[in-house]
C-alpha cells in the first residue's frame, strides 16, 4: 500500500505542475470565465490523488468505505488528468489536433477498460505434455482461477456468476483457486459471496491456497481485526463452501489405479515486504513436499510465481500454478509480443513459462485492485489438460 501511495503522489504531483505551466501559460488567452472554470476543474481533479493518499494515512483502517473511495478517487483521476497532460505536450509541439485525439483515445480507452475490459472473460487453453503424466490422468482437465479480490467487485453477484458459470460450462476434472479471494479482511466473503462460490463444480472439487490479500497485511488496526482473524476466517470460510484448502501440505489425487501429488505453499506473512521482489529470500518448503515421492508428478499452487525456482530446485513443480501479478491490469501487444509494467517489477509475469521440463502457468486472475480497470489484462479462467506423451 505504501508504494502505491508513493506512485499517487508523484504522479499527482508532476499532473499538477503541468497544469499550473499549462494555465500560466494561456492565462492572458483564456477568457476569464473559462479561465476559472478551467482552474476549478483542474484543481478538483489534481486533489483526487492527494486525496486518496490523505484518506489512506488518516484512516485508522483499510475499511471498505476508505477502499471504495481510493478506487474510484483514482479512477476518474485517470480519466480525466492524464489525457489532459497529453494533450499539453502535444500543443507544445504545436499539434494541438493530434493531442486532443490523443487524450480522447486515452479517456475511451480507460473507460472501455473499466466497463468491457473489467468483465470480459477470457478462456485460455493450454496443454501440459510430459512423460511424467501417469497413464491414468491422461486428458485430466484443471480449471485454474485467481486473484478474485471480493471486496473490490463492483457487482459481485453478475461478477462471481459468470466467473462460477464459465467454469462450470468448461466441465474440468479439478478447479484450482490461486489465492487472494478477499482483498482486505475476511468478512468479504460472507454468506452471499460463499453461496455463489459453492456452485463451483468439479469430480474432484475446488483446491485453494491462501495469497497476500487473504493473509490481513493491509489491516491497520489490528487490535479491533487481528491479522491472523482474517486468514482463519477466509479458509474457514473456503472450507464451509467444500473447497479443499492447502495449508504447505500435499495431498495426492487417484484416477485409474494412478496418481499424482498435489500440493499447496500459503502465503507467507514474513514475505510482505518482498512479494514484489523478482527474488525472494529461501522459502520454507519442508512441510509441503515432506514424504511426497519426487517420481510422482507434481503440481503446486503458490501465490507468489516468483517462488518457482525453488520449488523446481527442490524436484517438485512439474507444473506449477500461480497468480499474484494481475499483469498490472495492463498489457498491451506490439510488435507481436505482450507488454505490461509488471516486466518492471518480475521476471515471469503473465502466461506459461517452460524450463527444463517444468512448466509454471502465471494466471492474470479475475479481480482487480487500485482501480477497476483492465487494458488488455483480461480476467482469465485458464483451462489445463494433462497428456502423457514423449
Amino acid at each position: 500500500m505504501y508504494m502505491l501511495f508513493t506512485i499517487i503522489l508523484v504522479l499527482g504531483f508532476f499532473a499538477t505542475l503541468a497544469d499550473i505551466l499549462h494555465f500560466c501559460r494561456l492565462w492572458r488567452s483564456i477568457p476569464a470565465r473559462r479561465r476559472y472554470t478551467f482552474a476549478a476543474v483542474c484543481a478538483l481533479t489534481d486533489a483526487l490523488p492527494f486525496a486518496v493518499a490523505l484518506a489512506g494515512y488518516l484512516s485508522r483502517d483499510n475499511t471498505q468505505p476508505v477502499m471504495d473511495f481510493s478506487l474510484w478517487a483514482f479512477y476518474i483521476w485517470m480519466l480525466t488528468v492524464p489525457p489532459r497532460v497529453i494533450y499539453y505536450f502535444f500543443s507544445l509541439l504545436r499539434l494541438k489536433r493530434i493531442g486532443l485525439s490523443a487524450g480522447i483515445c486515452f479517456s475511451a480507452a480507460l473507460l472501455w477498460g473499466g466497463t468491457l475490459g473489467r468483465t470480459t472473460l477470457r478462456i485460455n487453453r493450454t496443454e501440459i505434455c510430459s512423460p511424467g503424466i501417469p497413464a491414468g490422468f491422461d486428458g485430466f482437465r484443471i480449471a485454474q482461477i485467481s486473484d478474485i479480490h471480493l471486496g473490490t467487485l463492483v457487482r459481485p453477484e453478475r461478477e462471481l456468476g459468470r466467473i462460477v458459470d464459465s467454469v462450470n460450462a468448461l466441465h474440468p476434472d479439478l478447479v484450482v483457486f490461486c489465492g487472494d479471494l478477499v482483498n482486505i479482511r475476511g468478512s468479504e466473503l460472507d454468506e452471499r459471496m460463499q453461496r455463489l462460490l459453492r456452485r463451483l463444480e468439479a469430480p474432484y472439487g475446488v483446491t485453494s491456497v491462501s495469497g497476500n490479500h487473504d493473509s490481513g497485511i493491509y489491516i491497520k488496526d489490528t487490535v479491533a481485526s487481528p491479522r491472523e482473524q482474517t486468514l482463519r476466517r477466509v479458509i474457514a470460510g473456503q472450507r464451509e463452501m467444500g473447497w479443499r484448502v492447502l495449508e504447505d501440505t500435499t495431498v495426492y489425487l487417484r484416477r485409474g489405479g494412478d496418481s499424482l501429488s498435489l500440493s499447496g505453499i500459503s502465503f507467507d506473512v514474513t514475505l510482505r515486504m518482498h512479494r514484489h521482489d523478482r527474488h525472494l529470500p529461501p522459502a520454507h518448503l519442508d512441510d509441503t513436499y515432506r514424504g511426497v515421492p519426487d517420481s510422482l508428478f507434481n503440481i503446486t499452487l503458490v501465490h507468489l510465481p516468483q517462488l518457482w525456482p525453488q520449488i523446481t530446485a527442490a524436484g517438485y513443480g512439474d507444473l506449477t500454478l500461480s497468480g499474484h501479478v494481475h499483469s498490472m491490469q495492463l498489457k498491451i501487444r506490439l510488435f507481436g509480443r505482450d507488454w505490461s509494467p509488471a516486466q518492471v517489477l518480475y521476471k515471469r509475469w503473465s502466461g506459461r513459462y517452460d524450463e527444463a521440463g517444468k512448466t509454471l502457468y502465471i494466471n492474470d486472475g479475475t479481480g482487480y485492485v487500485a482501480y477497476p480497470v483492465r487494458l488488455g489484462a483480461y480476467p482469465e479462467i485458464t483451462l489445463f489438460t494433462l497428456r502423457r506423451c514423449g
